[in-house]
């Protein structure tokens, strides 16, 4: 039996920067694009790489193109930390597994470096292989932290919660990482929205990486560990800003998030260095009349339009410098 599954990129619809300071957000999977695992029994265990985990290159420049679009590590490194945390969770858990080995590969084409969650998507892809393969049940909640163990404890990347929560939930999820909460049992409250709730929602995003990604201000943890009143006040800022949009949702109005959305932005900006090129996206995608903010850490951004007219002016006047405008089919939509 090919076990076949998949995961999808998360856009980061309003809420904090990062859910690493007990804030609150919405997020949503979209199907546009997938990271995709099949796994099936073999004799061993073998890691089947992708054309961007081998070494062999026609040229310097293709070695170049391929770390500039990939890194240097590709995504077995992902695959073999997603499995080992799976054997240590058993281990520690009590959970026999049957002794059986496999053979696992993945595929993506979720776009690179533009802060969609690409990475988090194989490795949930590779959990739910895993647990399905072996029969082993995890709950939502204790999924998702494991997945982000994968990340932070067994390759050291730096992340939150947001990511794995979306992508374990699918859909639409309402996250409240209340600091009492976290503090007790290792995880918030997840509530998930009715998809068909959202306003007209579009995803922009940059397929010329020569600029890169946002780079934060390396201080903002430090300021707000030390209890900076300005970098306190804008996390209560972020929390409230999604609370006031998940009322709107479920009221039926979501519609009138889009100024949510913009004042979510423009206190990001007030915080953290904002490059030149993601700027331009947001205040370009501004002046179409769509409101505009980023899905992730920067490289792509959300907003919410009007109607077929202005995703159209969107999609041309982005065009100009190699931005790419999509409809997210949402999942579960």
């Amino acid at each position: 039996m090919i076990y076949n599954t998949v995961a999808y990129p998360r856009a980061g619809l309003i809420g904090n920067p990062s859910d690493g300071y007990f804030g609150k957000t919405i997020s949503f999977c979209f199907t546009n694009f997938q990271a995709s695992v099949m796994l099936w029994e073999s004799p061993e265990l073998i890691i089947q790489p992708m054309a961007c985990d081998l070494s062999e290159y026609a040229s310097l420049q293709a070695l170049a193109e391929d770390v500039q679009s990939f890194g240097y590590y590709g995504g077995i490194r992902l695959l073999k930390a997603a499995i080992k945390r799976f054997y240590k969770y058993c281990i520690e858990n009590n959970i026999t597994l049957q002794k059986k080995q496999f053979t696992i590969r993945y595929e993506t084409n979720i776009p690179h470096h533009v802060g969609l969650a690409g990475s988090s998507a194989i490795i949930t892809a590779s959990m739910r292989a895993l647990l399905e393969f072996y029969n082993v049940t995890i709950d939502k909640p204790i999924l998702a932290n494991l997945i982000l163990s994968v990340e932070n404890e067994e390759l050291g990347i730096p992340a939150g919660l947001q990511d794995r929560v979306a992508q374990v939930y699918g859909g639409v999820t309402y996250m409240d990482f209340n600091k009492d909460m976290m503090l007790a049992r290792g995880y918030g409250e997840y509530k998930e929205i009715d998809p068909k709730l959202l306003p007209n929602l579009y995803i922009a995003y940059r397929t010329d990486l020569s600029e890169g990604s946002e780079v934060f201000h390396s201080d903002i943890r430090h300021r707000y560990n030390k209890g900076d009143s300005e970098v306190i006040d804008a996390m209560l800022f972020w929390a409230n800003l999604t609370s006031q949009a998940y009322e709107l949702l479920k009221s039926g109005n979501g519609k009138k998030i889009g100024p949510l959305l913009d004042s979510n932005f423009d206190k990001r900006a007030s915080l953290y260095k904002i490059s030149e090129g993601n700027l331009w996206m947001v205040k370009t995608a501004r002046k179409c009349g769509a409101s505009a903010k980023f899905s992730g850490s920067g490289g792509a951004i959300v907003g919410v339009y009007e109607d077929d007219a202005m995703f159209d002016k969107l999609s041309a006047t982005l065009a100009e410098k190699n931005v790419v405008v999509i409809k997210p089919n949402i999942h579960g939509q």
